[in-house]
């Protein structure tokens, strides 16, 4: 299958082990080979920023997670492998939206559905959030619209396997579906916003989030990191009132909106 993962052997053989944390060592140190080296100011804005976060958003975590406990007993943080820099395997870090052993069997199909597109039109449809699940907590996609469930992945950037800029780390079941020419997009760490958050993300298609996580690991600059930090607050706003559009659409179909 020239179109998919079999075409990247180091990606073939991390989804194959997706129940290991890292590759064997001889593909691991093929990997940082073939991969871009972070540039020093990265690291050590990543580092920074991740420990104040850490620090000045404790309050905010203790509050998410009383309400993720009082509302649906179980695991605060949803700990899940995702596909890092150079198709090295890692924990991603979240707060829990669903409820406990979610069936993931939905998200697969939506996530096939929306890379592999329409074949016989050539097209893709746009990356819009599936809503009214039924297995998401109660105000579970305020949580996830507003970002506020992933700021646990401060945790991740504080280790290394995340960037505060990058692209979104992808599900090892997903980048078995890949087209080759994703493949660029592992060049960098995978980050908690990115180029493709702050230039439409739900309103692009999968192609089009991956054109622009491809130009930004071709072209990883400070300048631009900081523009995509400064950009990001309003990028955040805009998907919520796009969410609470939406919801207020399927609540009254009645009712247009402009």
């Amino acid at each position: 299958m020239s179109n998919s993962i079999k075409s990247m052997p180091f990606l073939e053989k991390t989804c194959s082990m997706a129940g290991n944390k890292n590759f064997d060592p001889p593909a691991a140190a093929l990997n940082e080979l073939l991969v871009k080296k972070i540039p020093w100011w990265k690291r050590s804005m990543d580092t920074v920023v991740s420990i104040l976060g850490l620090i000045l958003l404790l309050p905010l975590f203790l509050c998410i997670a009383i309400y993720i406990e009082t509302v649906s007993p179980g695991p605060i943080l949803f700990k899940q492998k995702r596909v890092g820099r150079g198709g090295k395997l890692f924990d991603c870090y979240k707060f829990r939206t669903m409820k406990p052993n979610a069936d993931s069997t939905m998200h697969r199909r939506y996530l096939e559905a929306l890379i592999k597109g329409d074949t016989n039109s050539n097209s893709q449809p746009k990356m819009i959030k599936l809503l009214g699940e039924p297995q998401i907590i109660p105000f579970g996609n305020v949580l996830r619209e507003s970002g506020l469930d992933e700021l646990p992945q401060l945790f991740n950037v504080f280790l290394g396997d995340m960037s505060l800029i990058g692209p979104r780390p992808p599900i090892p079941y997903e980048v078995k579906e890949y087209k080759t020419w994703y493949r660029d997009r592992f060049d960098v760490l995978p980050g908690i916003t990115g180029l493709w958050q702050v230039s439409g993300k739900n309103r692009l298609t999968f192609n089009e989030m991956m054109r622009l996580d491809i130009a930004y690991a071709r072209d990883v600059t400070l300048l631009g990191d900081l523009k995509i930090i400064l950009l990001t607050p309003y990028a955040v706003v805009r998907q919520f009132k796009d969410y609470l559009r939406k919801k207020a659409m399927i609540q009254n179909p009645s009712v247009t909106h402009q």
